[in-house]
């Protein structure tokens, strides 16, 4: 298995700090190696989806939910041919398991 330095910092920082019960992390650079601002990089590891549920995340709003993942990656993001680009999901176990009713009730 090839070794994902950047991906595996991500999850030791994440889980850590936000103690989450779900964390998904979804490396999906390589739909993204064609793009212009990808030209000449050698990192396999720019484009990340995230889906984290944590209780960290209580009576928190969606942006201050995201500045909390940004600033525990500030290092990951800020490194020469580290984080391009991080879409988050973000949920409480509460907001996970409503969600999770409602696509059941919806199917």
């Amino acid at each position: 298995m090839a070794s994902k330095p950047l991906e595996e910092a991500m999850r030791a920082k994440l889980s850590d700090a936000l103690k989450p019960d779900k964390l998904e992390i979804h490396n999906d650079s390589h739909m993204h190696s064609h793009h212009k601002a990808m030209e000449g990089s050698t990192s396999k590891e720019t484009h990340f989806r995230v889906v984290i549920t944590s209780d960290a995340f209580k009576a928190k709003s969606q942006p201050a939910r995201h500045r909390m993942v940004y600033t525990l990656l500030k290092d990951e993001m800020a490194q020469e041919g580290g984080i391009h680009a991080l879409q988050l999901r973000t949920r409480t176990v509460d907001e996970d398991a409503r969600q999770a009713t409602e696509d059941v009730a919806s199917a």
